[in-house]
């Protein structure tokens, strides 16, 4: 995993994190921190949403666990 893709992930565990809250208690973090509506969270809201696009990606690539690389027959 790219440093880009780690990046993207942690900023969507962020968002999920914020979603959660907002969804059990009524509590929008991000908007807490840097207020409602402002540039610097729409900012925040903007990254986490190209943070998820790239995280797609992760969907779809093929999984490399489970698969081995063909051994040569030694006798």
């Amino acid at each position: 995993m790219s440093a880009i893709q780690r990046i993207a992930l942690l900023l969507t565990i962020i968002g999920a994190i914020n979603w959660g809250l907002i969804g059990f208690f009524g509590f929008n973090l991000v908007a807490a921190i840097f207020g409602d509506d402002t540039a610097l969270s729409r900012i925040i809201y903007g990254l986490v949403g190209i943070a998820g696009l790239i995280n797609l990606g992760l969907l779809f690539k093929p999984s490399t666990e489970g698969v081995r690389e063909p051994r040569a027959d030694v006798r």
